[in-house]
């Protein structure tokens, strides 16, 4: 088996060692709800985001406090992150101090803390805020509102990066920034209260998505594009059984930046595609581009290896969009401009390739993308 292969070890909580004082982990999902009201769509995510476990204390300490900043005192706490993309998007958080979490350290992953709930088949928490904690605590980097939920997730799909997420690259910190997905593909089910609407999450129609990321520092430029909500040009039907995963952007191993390199899968009705720079025997070969308009936000991809091309073009329109904030494990904020969105669309071009050039194996429309781009102020 290829990259579909399970490993909830690599989904476990990974802030030990080094990672302790100065590191980060975290688990996001992503999925699509039904409106109570009148039966429409919106897209949601909640995210369980961890950082230096081995600096906290009674209470959360932010990084961007200015007292804080100026003697280097470094963010401790778990904070839970959730919203909605599109019309009235927000992000809203809810910090909680180390001595308030109960984290696993075995390979059975189990977070908790208040009503906030993570394992690996279900989420439960709630964050509330209102406007004026917001804007009298610029620390928080959050929006006003309230979202609570309950979801249970079953995920279909995997995307095992392979041997760079393997126990000796993780005991040796060779990477900065490590991601495993356990779900490009998964089917949540449950419900989602956002700002006193109610909405109700199917499996059929969830278009779900879970992954995470841990290390001790994240990636500039930043790139994610995935989505399962696929339909095939060439089968004129929706594909149930096709995802695909794009991300990356400079990774760093042994903090050697290895510039523009992405990690990407393509799981086409059981057929795996994949275009890894580590998997070095597939010759995969990677372009991007990606780029700001007025009012969108343009990726162009462009990935090979020895057997398939695929290009991939997305666009997500800016008013649907959020500028998603973190503090790194050393309390600076990097990241004051990454675009993160759930509505993105459209499309990809699959290849075979073989000694007479390429063969068009497929043109697929893709919407729902998750998608975020970003690179470091300069």
């Amino acid at each position: 088996m290829g990259f579909t292969k399970k490993d909830n070890r690599r989904n476990k909580f990974m802030l030990h060692g080094g990672l302790a004082q100065k590191g980060y982990d975290w688990w996001w999902h992503s999925f699509t709800g039904i409106s109570r009201k009148d039966n429409s769509e919106r897209q949601f995510f909640v995210e369980y985001f961890l950082i230096n476990p081995a600096l906290g204390g009674d209470k959360p300490v932010f990084g961007q406090l200015p007292g804080n900043k100026e003697n280097g005192i470094r963010p401790s706490y778990l904070m839970v992150k959730a919203g909605a993309w599109g019309k009235d998007a927000h992000q809203l958080h809810r910090f909680f101090p180390w001595s308030e979490v109960s984290v696993s350290s075995d390979d059975e992953l189990l977070l908790s803390a208040g009503d906030c709930l993570l394992r690996d088949d279900r989420i439960e928490g709630s964050v509330n805020v209102s406007d004026e904690q917001a804007k009298d605590h610029p620390e928080y980097m959050c929006d006003g509102g309230s979202m609570s939920w309950e979801l249970s997730i079953e995920k279909v799909v995997p995307y095992n990066v392979g041997y760079g997420t393997s126990e000796l690259f993780r005991e040796l910190e060779a990477f900065e920034m490590y991601w495993h997905a356990s779900g490009i593909k998964s089917r949540y089910s449950g419900t989602v209260q956002y700002n006193g609407e109610y909405y109700d999450v199917i499996p059929e129609r969830s278009f779900g998505y879970a992954d995470k990321n841990w290390g001790s520092n994240f990636t500039s430029p930043w790139v994610w594009l995935s989505s399962c909500r696929i339909f095939s040009i060439k089968q004129n039907r929706y594909l149930e059984d096709t995802v695909f995963d794009i991300g990356g952007g400079c990774p760093r191993v042994f903090g050697v930046p290895l510039q523009r390199k992405l990690l990407s899968a393509m799981y086409y009705e059981g057929r795996e595609m994949e275009f890894n720079f580590s998997k070095f025997w597939t010759f995969t070969t990677t372009a991007f581009n990606c780029h700001e308009t007025d009012e969108e936000i343009i990726w162009h991809v462009r990935q090979g290896n020895l057997w398939y091309e695929m290009i991939t073009d997305i666009r997500c329109r800016k008013e649907d969009m959020l500028l998603v904030n973190y503090e790194a494990p050393d309390g600076t904020k990097r990241h004051n401009k990454l675009f993160n969105g759930g509505n993105g669309k459209g499309r990809i071009l699959l290849y075979k390739k073989d000694f007479f050039g390429n063969k068009l194996i497929d043109v697929l429309n893709v919407s729902s993308v998750g998608c975020e781009y970003g690179e470091f102020d300069t």
